[in-house]
């Protein structure tokens, strides 16, 4: 049968299960318009814990503050990279840790919340790396301060990108090369038991309550004298005298060790430079026969770190056929023979007492004079000084005995048997008289320089 006519209107039935599209099949222009958020897998976007819906508007933080770190004086915080700080030292200081083992481009943000870091300060902890290229903990000390650091690299560590309101930026400790280096809590000792330098490449806060980041307490000893021979027949040569013993104990630093009574209560304020330090030798000891008056002991050498300069030990009196020679002045006098004086002590003269007086015995020798008090009777060497600057205990500056006599203690030579032993190596100790044949005085101990200051 032939169709006639078709209804326009006529409906067509297009539905499918599924339609199929190739890939590729779907261009740009046949997606204008917009699709709704909500039909996407991921609505939102999150950057250092914030989160940010797609289509708002606002803009995401480089940095996540966290809330207020309120100082107790007890307990410290250990930053995070990406994090922000707010420190309130309104009643303590605080300490706040870098992150350990960071990565280039990590970073903290730290900021005075209360405006009180130059009342209580803040010390950022380096954490085994680097702050400004010096491995040392930074102190932050002015009012306001606004801090970012950004780590770079093992050879500067963490960088200050950001530093407002911070009149200088300190580390918060000494740091220094030099010597034999050991610690003793939080102090750090440099012993010189030979010449060398002191070496410091950087400084604490310059202010108070930093003043002792660039203040060192200081042990200088100089070198012990040499003891006093005699010829046969005649009754010894005399102990020489204790190196100049000088010592201080700074009251800024709050340091636990036990200093000797000598110690001034003022240490050394120090820059960033080079001291170069000398450790004095001990003298040589008097010899029989030979020239008159080579019978006398000979002085030991100055010990010098800075302004300090401790003055070597008095040669001990020596004694041949025709007379006797005196007792010599230096730190610590140098004892007579027979009737000649005693060297005096503390010569030249400095406060606290470098040492003390040679000791006088007639007929005989007198010892040498100590750190601790002047020579004895009868021939006593004069007692040394006791000081922990290393974290031990260790006796220094005792003067030699007189010939035949005994010992004395700081590291004082004996002279037993009417043979002297020398002076203790680094105590500065006076060394021994003798009378055996033939006659040889004993050697002054060498001296020793110890520096101490507090590190962390």
């Amino acid at each position: 049968m032939a169709i006639s006519k078709i209804n326009s209107k006529a409906l067509v039935d297009c539905s499918v299960a599924a339609v199929d599209i190739a890939d590729g099949s779907i261009t740009s222009a046949k997606l204008a318009g917009s699709i709704a958020n909500a039909k996407l897998a991921n609505s939102s976007i999150t950057v250092n814990g914030n989160t940010v819906s797609l289509g708002a508007s606002g803009s995401i933080p480089p940095v996540q503050w966290q809330s207020v770190v309120t100082a107790d004086g007890s307990t410290t915080t250990t930053a995070v990279s990406g994090n922000g700080y707010f420190i309130d030292t309104t009643s303590a200081a605080h300490t706040i840790t870098l992150p350990a083992s960071p990565s280039a481009g990590d970073y903290v943000a730290i900021k005075d919340y209360a405006g009180t870091f130059g009342t209580n300060s803040l010390t950022i902890g380096r954490n085994s790396e680097n702050i400004q290229g010096v491995a040392n903990d930074s102190l932050i000390s002015t009012n306001k301060a606004s801090i970012v650091l950004v780590y770079i690299d093992s050879t500067k560590g963490w960088l200050y990108t950001v530093e407002s309101n911070v009149q200088q930026l300190y580390p918060s400790f000494i740091s220094a090369t030099g010597g034999t280096i050991t610690t003793s809590g939080d102090y750090k000792i440099h012993s010189f038991t030979g010449d060398g330098c002191f070496v410091v490449s950087s400084l604490g806060g310059g202010s108070t309550p930093c003043a002792q980041a660039s203040t060192v307490d200081y042990l200088v000893v100089a070198g012990g004298a040499g003891g006093g021979a005699a010829n046969p027949g005649q009754s010894g040569g005399a102990g020489g005298g204790a190196g100049g013993y000088r010592e201080s104990k700074d009251s800024t630093l709050s340091s636990p060790h036990t200093a000797s009574p000598l110690a001034a209560t003022t240490g050394l304020t120090i820059t960033a430079s080079t001291y170069p330090v000398t450790v004095g030798g001990g003298g040589a000891g008097g010899s029989w026969p030979g020239p008159i008056p080579g019978q006398r002991g000979s002085n030991g050498s100055n010990s010098v770190f800075s302004t300090i300069t401790s003055t070597g030990g008095g040669g001990g009196g020596g004694i041949w056929e025709e007379g006797a020679a005196p007792g010599n002045p230096g730190g610590s006098g140098g004892g007579s023979s027979i009737n000649q004086p005693a060297g005096s002590g503390n010569t030249p003269p400095t406060s606290p007492p470098q040492g003390n007086d040679g000791g006088t015995r007639s007929p005989g020798r007198g010892g040498g004079g100590g750190a601790g008090a002047a020579a004895g009777s009868p021939g006593a060497g004069g007692p040394g000084v006791t000081s922990s600057i290393t974290g031990s205990p260790v006796a220094r500056g005792g003067g030699g005995a007189g010939s035949s006599c005994c010992s004395a203690p700081g590291g004082g030579g004996a002279s037993l048997g009417g043979v002297g032993s020398a002076g203790t190596a680094n105590t500065g100790g006076g060394g021994g008289g003798t009378q055996v044949t033939p006659s040889l005085g004993a050697a002054g101990g060498k001296g020793i320089v110890i520096i101490r200051y507090k590190y962390q």
